[in-house]
């Protein structure tokens, strides 16, 4: 059987796999996997320990990225094994908007070639552009070989502005390209008015439908309480075709909640608090409500951190680094934990490392002492395993697309604040702002 030589993440230890096998097809990127971890690269030499560990976490999601890519139309996979071969053939339009966005930062950190992934980022567009849609809205499952919708999933009105700000974000990177111009087409075809009013059956409505399914119709819900959905809002508060009202950013509710002295907006899973942070940049701003987004996400992950360092003897997983409540797989299946329930004593590695946007110094402290305590049990060939479990004695085998792109983005943007940087230059950002009332406020 041929068999080809793929050297590993850590860049000095050969991988044999099976020539073919879709989980590790890399198409038509060169992916510099001979730079040993903490060598020089494209952005700065790695001197330390923790960088070491940053460069290592960053080059193993952006493998991820590259290999569950399919080679013809470039969606990425919603999942794959982190320890060997599998047979998921499932993409999530989401897991593709990272993987977009994954390449800015493997390009720029050397790790991917410029010309490659300009290729890769042309051939995902044009074939999403050419997927079925509702009015610009995508289904949510896909297959990774046809773009077909898998699972009678919905059409999903989060997931496909999760692919829409990843094609944006690397359309601002390969600025002039058709990179560029197919990454604005995508955005400027989605109808807002249509999501926003349910068709036009609730023509003053204000908040953005869940999503619609052929069979049923409009999903029931609303975008209507806080959680990840402010790069909804704010997208579509920016948009150049027929935008959502500014008064849309009011309507949705902000809660409050308490835990031991500290007092933030809502709890709830971690992602709530990472996913919009990894685009838009919040640091030392104020809404029309007076609500400083940043703040409030570093005071949820120290209520996060201070509730399981509160409960050791509860659970074994949990302590002062044992922390990373989050929606991920669980030991009976995918469940969205959080503070103050549900929980059992899951931990999310990928969260904690996307909390290093408010908590650098806690959050990489956690992960390096996961990884070192746990090993290969939660460390694989993409990095950390999308979750653990210590009382149920449970270690998922899985990496999950979305999860290590925030964790990705999140890490790339303590570093060099590149993604932050992106989406600010975007013409949609400055709009979205203005009608969201967002001003300058001081640190604190």
């Amino acid at each position: 059987m041929d068999r080809h030589l793929l050297h590993d993440a850590q860049g000095d230890r050969p991988v044999t796999r099976r020539a073919g096998r879709p989980p590790y097809a890399l198409g038509p990127f060169l992916i510099v996997w001979g730079l040993l971890a903490g060598s020089p690269h494209a952005s700065g030499v790695a001197t330390t320990g923790r960088e070491r560990f940053m460069d290592d976490v960053q080059r193993r999601a952006v493998l991820f990225f590259t290999e569950c890519a399919h080679p013809k139309t470039g969606l990425v996979r919603d999942r794959a094994s982190n320890f060997g071969p599998d047979t998921y053939d499932v993409a999530s339009i989401a897991s593709t908007g990272y993987g977009l966005a994954a390449l800015t930062v493997g390009v720029q950190r050397g790790w991917v070639k410029r010309a490659a992934a300009i290729k890769q980022a042309e051939r995902t567009l044009r074939f999403v552009l050419g997927m079925p849609h509702k009015h610009g809205w995508l289904y949510h499952f896909v297959d990774w070989r046809t773009g077909e919708r898998r699972w009678n999933c919905e059409i999903s009105s989060i997931d496909t502005t999760l692919l829409v700000i990843g094609a944006l974000t690397c359309g601002r990177y390969f600025r002039g390209t058709d990179v560029e111009r197919l990454a604005n087409r995508l955005y400027d075809r989605l109808d807002w008015t249509w999501m926003r009013t349910n068709g036009g059956a609730k023509p003053d409505k204000l908040l953005v439908s869940h999503g619609w399914k052929p069979e049923t119709g409009f999903l029931a819900n609303d975008w209507g309480s806080y959680c990840e959905h402010m790069f909804l809002y704010l997208l579509g508060l920016g948009a150049r075709r027929d935008p959502l009202p500014a008064t849309s950013w009011t309507a949705w509710k902000r809660g409050s909640y308490a835990y031991r002295g500290i007092k933030t907006i809502a709890a709830g899973p971690l992602f709530w608090h990472q996913m919009a942070h990894a685009y838009y940049d919040f640091r030392n701003r104020k809404d029309a409500l007076g609500y400083d987004y940043q703040q409030e996400a570093a005071r949820a992950t120290r209520i996060h951190r201070r509730f399981c360092t509160d409960n050791p003897t509860k659970r074994k997983s949990y302590g002062v680094y044992g922390w990373g409540l989050n929606a991920c797989d669980g030991p009976d299946g995918y469940r969205a934990y959080g503070v103050p329930e549900p929980e059992d004593g899951t931990l999310t590695p990928t969260a904690v490392l996307a909390a290093s946007m408010v908590d650098a110094d806690a959050a990489l402290t956690t992960a390096m002492h996961m990884r070192k305590t746990y090993g290969a049990r939660i460390w694989g060939r993409y990095g950390f395993v999308n979750a653990f479990n210590l009382d149920r004695d449970w270690f998922d085998r899985d990496v999950i697309g979305i999860d290590l792109g925030m964790a990705l983005l999140a890490i790339e943007n303590h570093r060099s604040g590149m993604i932050w940087k992106l989406v600010a230059s975007h013409p949609s950002t400055v709009r979205a702002f203005r009608r969201a009332g967002f001003r300058r406020s001081e640190s604190r």
